[in-house]
């Protein structure tokens, strides 16, 4: 029964890990196939990612790139366990379940459609913040051209698309908690406070633990829609918007460089690979349980 699932993990997750040797080649593409492409690229070491560290955007990115999802891990993690509680205390079934549903909506929406809503209310012409700015006196805003607002803008959009996910996540593990934990508290004559912060919060730390370890390995991979959809790659917002995957989307387009993209996917790869495995080893000494492996 595992056999299907084994061979589509082999064919598409672990038989292209050898093509990262692009990464340290001259690929040029061969009519006689990808292998053949392989054989003639000249190789050339570390020049790829000489290449990509070399560039006056490496800090930009890279900055970009850690930080955001920095913002994210926090952001998910808070608001997350925070609805999550909030939902565990209802007792209308059918409002938890209407609750959810609408939240968990915008997971499901690509970030192509989002960014059509977005462009609806920050539109320069005929956008709602900009009708509602010009009414009330204010000049309108060119949102697109204006870097300032947009990492707000990025973080609400990214936490609001993921934050019913992540809290359904935690309310099932909540929903497993054993009841005689909330019984024996409330004998004890501790109120709806002291019950979450003494016995929900630390059944809910395992789990928190483990999502965060695996959020810090991706922590150098950014959401491509993300970035590249809502602020339509625009070039005034570089500073703000670029970050290590919309780079190498936008070298590969502009510059057909195969090596320089494996190079960064390579690079994205092994440092998410080294912060997991230090940050599993970081946990593992404090709470072996906690721990991934």
């Amino acid at each position: 029964m595992a056999l299907p699932g084994a061979a589509w993990l082999i064919i598409f997750f672990y038989i292209p890990v050898f093509g990262n040797v692009v990464a340290f080649k001259d690929f040029h593409l061969s009519p006689n196939g990808f292998l053949d492409s392989l054989r003639t690229s000249p190789w050339v070491g570390w020049n790829n990612f000489k290449f990509l560290f070399s560039s006056s955007d490496a800090f930009i990115i890279t900055r970009n790139t850690v930080l955001y999802n920095v913002t994210f891990i926090i952001l998910n993690l808070l608001l997350a366990v925070t609805i999550a509680v909030v939902l565990s205390e209802l007792r209308s079934k059918r409002m938890i379940k209407i609750y959810q549903t609408s939240m968990l909506l915008p997971y499901f929406l690509s970030w192509i459609i989002i960014s059509y809503f977005l462009y609806a209310f920050l539109s320069p012409e005929q956008g709602l913040f900009n009708a509602i700015i010009t009414k009330g006196g204010g000049e309108a805003i060119d949102w697109y051209t204006t870097s300032k607002y947009w990492p707000y803008i990025l973080i609400f959009m990214g936490v609001w698309k993921g934050i019913g996910y992540n809290s359904i996540i935690y309310f099932a593990s909540i929903m497993g908690i054993d009841p005689t934990y909330y019984e024996a508290a409330e004998v004890d004559g501790a109120n709806k406070w002291q019950q979450i912060r003494h016995v929900t919060i630390p059944q809910l730390v395992p789990l928190i633990t483990i999502l965060t370890i695996l959020a810090v390995g991706n922590i150098f991979k950014a959401d491509f829609g993300l970035f590249f959809q809502l602020p339509k790659n625009s070039g005034a917002l570089y500073n703000v918007t670029a970050v290590l995957d919309t780079y190498v989307y936008n070298g590969l387009t502009s510059t057909g460089d195969l090596g320089m993209a494996a190079a960064a996917g390579l690079y994205q790869s092994v440092v998410g690979c080294i912060l997991l495995v230090g940050t599993n080893l970081i946990v593992r000494r404090f709470d072996k349980g906690s721990a991934l492996f």
